[in-house]
């Protein structure tokens, strides 16, 4: 799992560093500075995911996963939402089951 911690972290850390980049010359600038775009790509991203996940399409799975994770965190950091605030909703539910919790919430 440290891998995946150290990658993440250096892209969420790059995706940063374009905040104030040249949208001309970056796609990540201009998902940051149009959070719409941002949300409508990741939802794209999410659905390629799905069914990926669904046809048992191990390879496109993982690329589309890929896709899905630097998309999401372009739309935390575009929202001004920090991993550390996301790991705190987590670390706040560990040890509660997925149903009482999603109950709590009424959903």
């Amino acid at each position: 799992m440290s891998r995946f911690t150290d990658v993440i972290g250096r892209l969420a850390a790059t995706i940063e560093s374009r905040r104030d980049g040249d949208t001309s010359t970056s796609y990540t600038a201009q998902l940051l500075a149009d959070i719409d775009r941002a949300a409508k790509k990741m939802g794209e991203e999410a659905v390629e995911t799905v069914i990926a996940a669904a046809q048992g399409d191990r390879d496109a799975l993982t690329a589309e996963s890929a896709d899905l994770m630097y998309h999401w965190l372009v739309l935390i950091a575009a929202a001004g939402v920090s991993l550390d605030e996301v790991a705190e909703r987590l670390e706040a539910r560990e040890g509660t089951s997925g149903l009482a919790e999603k109950a709590a919430r009424g959903g």
